[in-house]
């Protein structure tokens, strides 16, 4: 019974969640002729973001926001009083809204490979940093989430039972 009640309550909880994305809305400051920028507004959609464009560039809204050029990126956004910076995944924006934690924003610098709005072939190890203070050093941030492909891949490549393995060599030494 008391399952039952936690798995109604978690439903509820994340319809909850549902809505209050559907209902936010981002504004996003961008280049008019940025491919990634009109990838990564996508990407938000996508994830139940109501976004409206200005394509105007991110410059004035970056230093008006508080986030320093050292976290710079090709688009800034605005979303319930935080600052996104750059190719931010969606569920890291959805974390952020949900813990409401006392800050700027987020920001992943520079454009990655791998990012929503930069997918290609490549996919390079990234960081989501938390920015907790206007005008923020990048090395004085906080890593809200990192993304590693090949940290993914190599413990794929671990064998299931590596002891056994181990214990499986052909020549032994006395």
């Amino acid at each position: 019974m008391k399952l039952r009640i936690g798995m109604i309550l978690a439903a509820g909880l994340l319809g909850v969640a549902s809505q209050a994305v559907a209902t936010t809305t981002v504004d996003v400051y961008k280049s008019p002729t940025c491919g990634c920028c009109a990838k990564w507004v996508d990407h938000m959609r996508d994830h139940g973001f109501t976004v409206k464009t200005h394509d105007v560039g991110n410059k004035e809204i970056r230093k008006k926001s508080g986030i320093s050029e050292s976290l710079g990126s090709c688009h800034t956004a605005l979303i319930n009083g935080y600052a996104i910076e750059g190719h931010v995944p969606a569920q890291d924006i959805i974390r952020l809204l949900k813990e409401k934690p006392k800050a700027v924003g987020l920001s992943v610098p520079d454009m990655p490979h791998g990012t929503p709005g930069m997918e290609s072939g490549r996919v390079d190890p990234y960081n989501v940093l938390l920015i907790t203070e206007r005008d923020q050093a990048r090395k004085d941030t906080t890593i809200y989430h990192r993304y590693d492909p090949h940290a993914k891949k190599a413990v794929e490549a671990e064998p299931a039972n590596p002891e056994r393995e181990q214990n499986s060599s052909v020549m032994r030494l006395k």
